[in-house]
């Protein structure tokens, strides 16, 4: 990691969904899944998915702000998960599923702000937005077999169903950002 690499933690659904995405992100240097904004001071997917734990599924971005901005990332965020269903993205259901923006700084809150204001004001999606904006407290690096799990699983069903549209859509909107 460069000296001026920055990090954010987004949570939109099923983290391996948003790896696979900003792993193919021009600038993204890592993509670690995990979790973060539960109650407790551990986390693991067992108990994650109990959904009692008020963990998120999350991502831990890491990119070098010389190559991609935090504005291009947020772009790149609302437009390839559905920021207004609440503790749910697709058939996945709970809060571990939440729309959810852990920042590290006062520049990646107001941008988060700023940025999702802008979204509603221009009537972009058919319900309001939920997606948390939250300082980043703790994040819980995934179980290793978590891990590049869309690389390594690409004829996987779920693979092959959720998370591969997710990359088609991101070719048609991004081409212009890929790795």
């Amino acid at each position: 990691m460069s000296d001026q690499a920055k990090q954010v933690v987004f949570g939109a659904g099923c983290f391996w969904c948003v790896e696979a995405v900003f792993q193919r992100i021009k600038g993204v240097l890592s993509v670690v899944p995990g979790y973060s904004g539960g109650k407790k001071d551990e986390a693991s997917y067992r108990v994650v998915c109990t959904g009692e734990t008020g963990h998120a599924e999350v991502v831990r971005i890491q990119y070098d702000p010389q190559q991609i901005t935090f504005e291009e990332l947020l772009s790149v965020f609302w437009q390839t998960h559905d920021p207004t269903t609440p503790d749910r993205q697709g058939a996945d259901v709970g809060p571990q599923y939440r729309s959810v923006i852990f920042y590290n700084d006062e520049e990646q809150r107001a941008s988060s702000e700023y940025f999702k204001e802008k979204l509603e004001k221009a009537r972009i999606f058919d319900a309001p937005i939920v997606t948390q904006i939250v300082p980043l407290e703790a994040f819980y690096e995934a179980e290793e077999y978590h891990h590049d799990y869309f690389n390594k699983n690409p004829e996987q069903g779920f693979c092959q169903v959720v998370i591969q549209p997710k990359i088609e859509k991101l070719k048609d909107l991004f081409q212009d950002k890929l790795k």
